[in-house]
C-alpha cells in the first residue's frame, strides 16, 4: 500500500474494501437486495434473474463492498466455490415464504460450510430471511431453525428479517456484517 493510500485512509478519505459473496437459491431476492444497497444513481429499474454472476459495489460509512452476486439457479451453483477463497464475508439470502425449498437452501448452506476454503476460516455469514412481507413467510427465528443455524458454532452469523423491496432489515444486517469484517480487513492490510 502506497504512502498516499495510507494517508488518505488515516484522514478518513478512503474506505477499506471488502469482498462479499451473495448467495442463495434463485428468486430469493439477492439482486434486489444489492440493488437497494447501491447508490441511487446506480440502481436498476428492472431486476432480471442473474445468469452466472454479476459484480456490484455499495458502501456504508466504514467499508466499500464489492459484492459477487451469484446466480442461485441449480446449474450455476457450482460457480459459488470459485469465489470462497477471496471473500471476507458471505450474505446468504433465504426466501422466507418458500418453505418447500428451504430444505434445498439448507443443503446448499451445508455444502458451503463444509467446503475446504470456508470450513477452516472464521468468515462471518449474514442471513437475510427475505420476503418477510409475504403472507406465507416464516419468522427469522423459524427460518433460523429450519436452516439449522444454531449448529454453526465456528463462525459469526446473524439473521435479519428483510424486505428487499422496501429495504427493511437490510441496513441492520449490513452494519452487523461491517462490524464483523472490519477486523478481518484490518489484519489483511
Amino acid at each position: 500500500m502506497g504512502l498516499l493510500d495510507r494517508l488518505a485512509r488515516w484522514l478518513g478519505m478512503k474506505k477499506k474494501e471488502a469482498n462479499v459473496l451473495v448467495v442463495g437459491l434463485d428468486n430469493s431476492g439477492k439482486t434486489t437486495i444489492l440493488n437497494y444497497l447501491k447508490p441511487e444513481e446506480c440502481k436498476s429499474h428492472d431486476i432480471v434473474p442473474t445468469v452466472g454472476f454479476s459484480v456490484e459495489k455499495f458502501a456504508n460509512s466504514s467499508l466499500q463492498f464489492t459484492a459477487f452476486d451469484m446466480s442461485g439457479q441449480g446449474r450455476y451453483r457450482n460457480l459459488w466455490e470459485h469465489y470462497y477463497r477471496e471473500c471476507h464475508g458471505i450474505i446468504f439470502v433465504v426466501d422466507s415464504s418458500d418453505k418447500l425449498r428451504m430444505v434445498v437452501a439448507k443443503d446448499e448452506l451445508d455444502q458451503l460450510l463444509s467446503h475446504q476454503d470456508i470450513k477452516n476460516r472464521r468468515i462471518p455469514i449474514l442471513f437475510f430471511a427475505n420476503k418477510m412481507d409475504l403472507r406465507d413467510s416464516v419468522s427469522s427465528v423459524k427460518c433460523s431453525s429450519l436452516m439449522g443455524l444454531e449448529l454453526i458454532r465456528d463462525k459469526a452469523w446473524h439473521i435479519c428479517a428483510s424486505n428487499a423491496m422496501t429495504g427493511e432489515g437490510l441496513h441492520e444486517g449490513v452494519e452487523w456484517l461491517t462490524d464483523q469484517i472490519k477486523d478481518l480487513v484490518d489484519k489483511k492490510n
